[in-house]
């Protein structure tokens, strides 16, 4: 039964994943592009999470947080570059 769910949970993230990409190929504004590559690392983090659940290791909760932060930090970083121009001061 746990497997059946991990599944069905990769692929509602797969096809989140895919509906990110559709909206940054899409998108005519870049505020919402910018939502999109956060929702997408948000998406990349559940999958390597719901990975490391099925594979019964603890190295992939590290290794989500890592992707956690450089995400968030990416994000800030391209909201201040289009909202500034550069982003280190």
């Amino acid at each position: 039964m746990m497997t059946a769910a991990l599944w069905f949970a990769f692929g509602c993230f797969a096809i989140g994943l895919a509906m990110n990409m559709w909206t940054i190929a899409r998108s005519p504004a870049m505020g919402d592009r910018i939502l999109a590559l956060d929702t997408m690392v948000i998406n990349g983090i559940a999958l390597v999470v719901l990975f490391g659940i099925f594979t019964r290791s603890a190295v992939y909760f590290e290794v989500s947080l890592i992707i956690a932060m450089v995400g968030f930090v990416s994000t800030i970083a391209y909201a201040r570059f289009l909202l500034r121009g550069n982003v280190i001061e």
